[in-house]
């Protein structure tokens, strides 16, 4: 295993946690993982199994810890239970309070160790799930992901201790969710500001969560849909409509996960809803408070989720054109052309990537198949087959099927008028 290594940042302590094969040459992503009331960094750490995962993926983790005494001068940053105070308005901006003592223990990582600016993440549970929403809001352009387990959204409470010393409307949130979490959103995006950005999100929430309802989850993911529409330029209100639900059982314990594309059909929320499950971060260690052995491990999960997207935007940055075969399938009806042996079907030059299948409104009993594809192959048209293309120019082929009363010849005509034409298009061009 690396090191834990333990810090002071004025009078904040944090952990660290370095790999044992970390390079000083290179740089690594940075994890800031935010632990709930009750918990420290070791035993967020020991519950979540985090630097476990961050020894074998070879990435820092940063634990801020919330507990220490009262300074008289800064009562926002003080909680008796250890609790990040998400709830405080000062602790819900740029530049103030909690977000910038976390930008700031960023900051001073990043002036000891090497640090890739384009892969720093947060991730909490509860209060700290809270506050890793209030991250990617206030400091869009350092966090490119963030990961809430049993938080709530963006400014779902804002207490005035001389008004509400016992921070009631933070209970209440808790318990039944906020208003209008569109609302929420469009708070998120205004506060964004000058650094607004799509930010990629991943929520997990139990069912059965008596301490924060299970319907903050679904706000949370309603908010940073809503803040994502307003970035992309929408008017209105976001669809949250889920691009794809999945339910399974692992660990022996079922689940339902949403995933929400953004305007350019990619993947950018996801939420887990985990059955049978409290207050706690679902797949954890037992060594650690809060935490559900059983069920999806939301380390893992977390992780791939905020490496995938790295890897797909690595990609494209060296992505080359590469000719592949794509298996296109042509739907015919059900009546076979009638080719005789003696005249196997002639080898049709095709520059076919995806059918889309057109009906004829003028012959109900014939119909085309008009295949927009990037592909250039000699293949022989047979009915009913799969064609594997090799993707290279964009073109348009269309595939007639014979109607009921038209002989083979007359079709074989036809066909041949058709490739002629081809054939001249293409000197045309």
């Amino acid at each position: 295993m690396g090191e834990f290594l333990d810090f002071i940042y004025q009078d904040f302590k944090y952990k660290l946690y370095v790999p044992c094969e970390y390079n000083p040459d290179q740089e690594y992503p940075l994890l800031v993982m935010l632990h709930g009331c009750g918990q420290n960094p070791d035993d967020f750490a020991a519950g979540t199994n985090m630097n476990t995962l961050a020894e074998k993926e070879n990435f820092l983790v940063l634990y801020p810890d919330m507990n220490h005494p009262l300074n008289p001068s800064d009562p926002a940053g003080y909680n008796p239970y250890g609790c990040w105070n998400w709830f405080l308005d000062k602790n819900q901006h740029r530049g103030k309070g909690h977000p910038k003592l976390i930008y700031e223990m960023i900051d001073e990582v990043k002036s000891t160790y090497k640090v890739d600016s384009n892969q720093v993440y947060a991730a909490g549970l509860s209060a700290g799930g809270s506050l890793a929403c209030i991250l990617g809001v206030t400091y869009p352009d350092v966090f490119n992901g963030i990961a809430i387990c049993a938080g709530l959204a963006y400014d779902a409470a804002n207490v005035f201790f001389l008004t509400d010393p016992l921070a009631e409307e933070a209970k209440k949130s808790m318990e039944k969710g906020v208003p209008d979490p569109y609302a929420c959103g469009t708070n998120a995006f205004q506060e964004m500001g000058e650094y607004k950005k799509k930010m990629r999100v991943i929520v997990f929430h139990g069912i059965c969560d008596t301490t924060v309802h299970p319907i903050n989850g679904q706000q949370v993911i309603t908010q940073w849909a809503h803040t994502n529409f307003l970035v992309e330029g929408g008017i209105g209100l976001a669809d949250v409509t889920p691009s794809l639900v999945k339910s399974d059982i692992i660990n022996g314990k079922s689940y339902t996960q949403h995933v929400y594309h953004d305007a350019e059909e990619e993947p950018l929320l996801e939420l887990w809803m985990i059955d049978q499950m409290d207050h706690a971060w679902p797949g954890g260690s037992p060594s650690g408070s809060f935490t559900d052995p059983s069920g999806p491990n939301a380390t893992e999960i977390i992780w791939n989720f905020f490496n995938h997207k790295q890897q797909l935007q690595e990609e494209k940055q060296i992505e080359t054109p590469v000719k592949r075969l794509v298996p296109v399938p042509v739907e015919i009806l059900p009546h076979p052309l009638d080719l005789s042996p003696a005249e196997p079907p002639a080898h049709t030059p095709i520059q076919l990537p995806v059918p889309e299948i057109v009906s004829s409104s003028d012959n109900p009993t014939a119909q085309k198949t008009q295949i927009p594809i990037d592909i250039s192959v000699e293949t022989p048209i047979e009915p009913s087959a799969e064609l594997p293309i090799e993707s290279s120019v964009n073109t348009t082929i269309e595939v007639s099927v014979i109607r009921d009363d038209e002989s083979p010849s007359e079709t074989q005509k036809k066909n041949f008028i058709s490739i002629l034409l081809s054939k001249f298009r293409k000197k045309k061009k």
